[in-house]
């Protein structure tokens, strides 16, 4: 019910700081730890009001209708005990951190409460809310370090969101083709809009990628020109989950493909490994 497998979209949290040459500062370090910590407490308080709100759709899907609410298998009350439990430990640590992180924590739980109750119903608003709680996270991220967020940070994740949203409806539509009708902003999309859609994204990511590599910008700051090296990487790791989303209709979870694909892994592996030689060791 808590979702511990998607706490690892909160390590945008730390993207801030690794952008900035800064991860190896141990106190900066240690503060986006617990801001991580603390966004983890909020998703998955998110995630239980979630369950609550749509347990009776969920049952109508084949494998949502094994989660604990909707099967019965956690009562209604005890839920909401849990779900209160973690709000508080993530306030309480955000308020420690800074009053602006917990800020922003609050607005993550607002704007997903109007989610979860009626924005998730209309389409393209739906995912758009999706993009903006991986900005938030980035937000977060260079709160707690204080390290500014670029342009180029803002745009790349919201693109990169919007991709994932896209693959995850994507995945649901074609559940519901299926005869099983649980999500009502899937009456707002069709498989042409939504392949049509990944691939203007997708496209559009690359372009704007490419355009952060050869900025003047961010080579200076940087102190590097050989930052187009990571853009293969980047290219690759579009086109591979493309490959999964189009071709073999496998992310409808994000997450699972994420941690069960070993090529889109090793991908991201050398990304980070390339971008880390360039910020830390050249």
């Amino acid at each position: 019910m808590l979702r511990p497998e998607h706490w690892v979209k909160n390590l945008f949290l730390f993207i801030p700081a690794f952008f900035a040459a800064r991860l190896n500062e141990a106190a900066l370090l240690g503060r986006a730890g617990l801001g991580f910590l603390a966004f983890c407490l909020v998703a998955s308080a998110v995630y239980v009001l979630n369950d609550l709100v749509d347990a009776r759709q969920d049952r109508n899907h084949p494998d949502k209708r094994k989660r604990p609410i909707a099967s019965g298998a956690i009562r209604v009350r005890t839920a909401i005990i849990i779900l209160a439990t973690l709000l508080a430990g993530s306030a309480f640590l955000s308020f420690f951190l800074s009053w602006e992180l917990l800020l922003l924590i609050l607005f993550y739980f607002i704007i997903n409460v109007l989610y979860s109750f009626s924005l998730k119903h209309i389409a393209i608003v739906d995912i758009s809310l999706i993009a903006i709680g991986f900005l938030l996270r980035v937000f977060a991220g260079g709160t707690v370090t204080g390290v500014a967020v670029s342009q180029w940070l803002i745009v790349l994740t919201f693109l990169l969101a919007f991709i994932l949203g896209l693959a995850k409806r994507r995945g649901e539509y074609l559940v519901m083709s299926d005869g099983h009708n649980f999500r009502k902003a899937l009456e707002g999309y069709n498989l042409p809009f939504l392949d049509m859609a990944m691939v203007v994204c997708s496209t559009v990511s690359m372009v704007a990628y490419l355009m952060y590599c050869f900025s003047a910008e961010v080579i200076e700051r940087i102190g590097s020109d050989k930052i187009y090296y990571t853009a293969f990487f980047v290219i690759l790791g579009i086109l591979r989950y493309l490959q999964l989303t189009l071709v073999f209709n496998k992310t409808e979870s994000p997450t699972r493909a994420l941690l069960r694909d070993r090529f889109l892994q090793i991908i991201l592996l050398c990304w980070i490994g390339t971008f880390a030689w360039l910020l830390y060791i050249k």
